[in-house]
């Protein structure tokens, strides 16, 4: 039994957040456990790209110059990609309406133009709204079964 726990831990990956937020043309991305560790991009795809070739990079860099690399990369890591609310809006503008988003999150429309304008900063819990509401989308999507 000992083996079989000892295995299923060996195959747990650490989750490494990536933080994305908008610039005035396009994403940012950085790492907070990697200071310095900076990309951008047109578009996710892009960013996500940047991120799997710079992250290997930088650690080795760090390595060579005799720096201890942060423990989240000893092993097996997967990006997480946290959204400012302005990229998250951004990101999905072309398959979600700010009237859509709207009635999903209960935030009146033209507020969500201003967050994805980057005119507002939204509060925490207007935040958690935008966040809440995408999440329970995705549960009932995820339940949506076809024959």
């Amino acid at each position: 039994m000992a083996k079989i726990m000892a295995n299923k831990l060996e195959n747990i990956r650490t989750k490494v957040i990536v933080e994305v937020s908008c610039t005035d043309n396009n994403y940012c991305a950085s790492l907070p456990f990697l200071p310095g560790c900076i990309t951008t991009g047109d578009s996710m795809d892009e960013i996500e790209q940047n991120i799997n070739e710079i992250v290997p990079f930088h650690l080795e860099g760090m390595r060579d110059s005799g720096e201890q690399t942060p423990e989240e990369f000893e092993g097996e890591y997967e990006f997480v990609y946290n959204f400012s609310v302005e990229a998250l809006l951004n990101h999905y503008s072309g398959i979600f309406t700010k009237a859509a988003l709207s009635r999903i999150t209960g935030i009146n429309e033209r507020q969500l133009w201003h967050y994805a304008a980057g005119l507002r900063k939204p509060r925490k819990n207007q935040a958690e709204r935008i966040t809440n509401g995408l999440h329970k989308l995705g549960r009932e999507l995820l339940s949506i079964g076809s024959y």
